[in-house]
């Protein structure tokens, strides 16, 4: 039979997958699968991934400890890539040294760029950190760079003011930005740690989050009374005030000192849902020190967030602070006031896992309906963990990881959400199917607050509540030839 979408459906009923969803209403085709729309790719590139590359998440990792200054062994074109995505989202200064890679260097390996390299940093920075990630022409070539790391050691002792030297191996094919930022808290920990007595302290692995998250952690963590460290933290150093002269590097960041207390700390928090083992900070603690480990997904949305408090509760014995019972009383009022607004209005989400898993959970909590939920990590665990966080999520629901912008942008077309919610990465698609974009997480390029956009807590849930609900009657205002001063 011919549809009047311009599809032949025989018999009638048939699927007919290039239909949009109006499509299919009017000429009565069958819904299509939604977990049927990304299968039997046809081409083996990438194009416009939903991901960065791994040698950036490290760097920002690197960025979060106390005096240092984030290096990496390869080609320059890596740094200044890497410098220039960090500086376009975190508007700071953002200095990333390189080994510098030419011919001779890849054909007879790095070591004597390496070598170079640091000598000339300490003598320029002085820093007393310098944290080493590895890209992917040094890894593909086979440069032992922890082997250089501890000869450079050995022959410098004595001769020149040795900083602390770090090193993360982060090739990109291995993974995406969100993994090599945990790789490099990984090996940061196992590399920093110190056994000893057990310590009232605790360590907090926060994910890659926002200024604005890891500044609101601190005020949490203060409020229960702990004694605390956020690994890494790099609110500091890349959303400080303004400077009268110029810092080589900025001040701020976690303290190695503080690091090291981490093999005696009596808990660690781990703000992750689709983490490894073998990419875990936290797990590297338990295997080595014993030390007790709460992982929680990232705290976006009241669930998520009570799962959060719940934790701090039980490691203080203390109740929540009044004031965030008050602003968790107020996001539920706001729930209630909105809730008609969202009720039912679909949304698609992309970015890294951990932040598609808990906005996700929160998206469902207040009525809206994800119809995609989409990442370029490759975890395997992305389905479970939204599922897990989601319970009420339909079943149907197209969630979908190792993917780039293209197949999303086919997603959009024929499921037609009325938001994206994702990073500045996903405009394009935006402005190619016309659903408004809601900017969160990393990287957000085209607009001022993306150090200041807080997603994490009661608090961070009632700022995005009010973006999303404000733009869903914007659009009603917008689409309406009465145009509603009241809605």
């Amino acid at each position: 039979m011919s549809c009047k979408c311009g599809n032949t459906c025989a018999p009638a009923g048939t699927p007919a997958s290039s239909c949009t969803e109006k499509d299919r209403e009017k000429c009565g085709c069958a819904p299509a699968p939604k977990a049927a729309l990304l299968t039997g790719k046809n081409f083996t590139a990438t194009r416009n991934a939903c991901k960065l590359c791994a040698p950036l998440g490290a760097s920002l990792a690197f960025r979060g400890i106390e005096g240092c200054l984030p290096f990496l062994h390869g080609s320059q074109g890596c740094s200044t890539y890497i410098r220039r995505y960090m500086i376009s989202h975190f508007r700071e200064p953002m200095d990333i040294a390189s080994s510098n890679f030419g011919e001779e260097s890849v054909v007879f390996g790095g070591r004597g760029n390496l070598n170079e390299g640091l000598k000339h940093v300490i003598e320029s920075y002085t820093p007393k950190v310098i944290g080493i990630a590895t890209t992917c022409l040094a890894e593909t070539i086979g440069d032992d760079v922890h082997m250089y790391v501890k000869d450079f050691i050995k022959n410098n002792t004595g001769k020149i003011n040795l900083p602390v030297l770090l090193h993360a191996s982060t090739p990109s094919y291995a993974g995406s930005h969100a993994d090599g930022y945990q790789w490099a808290v990984r090996a940061i920990v196992d590399q920093l740690a110190v056994d000893g007595p057990n310590e009232k302290f605790i360590g907090v692995f926060p994910g890659m989050v926002s200024p604005a998250d890891l500044r609101h952690l601190r005020e949490i963590m203060n409020d229960f009374g702990m004694n605390f460290s956020i690994v890494p933290d790099y609110s500091d150093p890349l959303d400080g005030p303004v400077w009268g002269d110029y810092h080589k590097i900025p001040e701020g960041g976690t303290p190695v000192e503080e690091i090291s207390k981490l093999g005696r700390a009596s808990a660690v928090i781990e703000l992750a849902s689709t983490i490894s083992d073998k990419q875990s900070a936290a797990t590297l603690l338990d295997e080595r020190f014993s030390t007790a480990v709460f992982r929680v997904g990232l705290p976006i949305g009241i669930r998520q967030s009570d799962a959060f408090f719940k934790v701090l509760e039980q490691i203080t014995g203390h109740e929540p602070p009044a004031k965030h019972q008050a602003e968790r009383g107020r996001l539920i009022d706001a729930y209630v006031d909105g809730h008609k607004y969202t009720f039912g209005k679909k949304v698609a989400i992309y970015g890294e896992e951990d932040f598609v898993v808990g906005l996700t959970a929160f998206c469902s909590e207040i009525g809206l309906v994800p119809v995609l939920c989409a990442s370029g990590g490759k975890s395997g665990k992305l389905k479970s963990c939204i599922q897990d966080a989601a319970p009420e999520l339909d079943p149907e629901t197209a969630i979908l990881e190792g993917v780039d912008f293209a197949e999303i942008g086919e997603a959009v077309k024929t499921l037609e959400p009325a938001l994206l919610i994702g990073n500045s990465k996903g405009f394009a698609t935006s402005r190619a199917t016309g659903v408004p974009l809601i900017r969160t997480g990393f990287p957000i390029h085209d607009r001022i607050s993306g150090p200041r956009t807080l997603h994490l807590g009661y608090r961070g849930a009632q700022r995005l509540f009010d973006t999303i609900v404000d733009k869903l009657m914007e659009l009603k205002q917008d689409s309406n030839d009465i145009g509603y001063t009241y809605i």
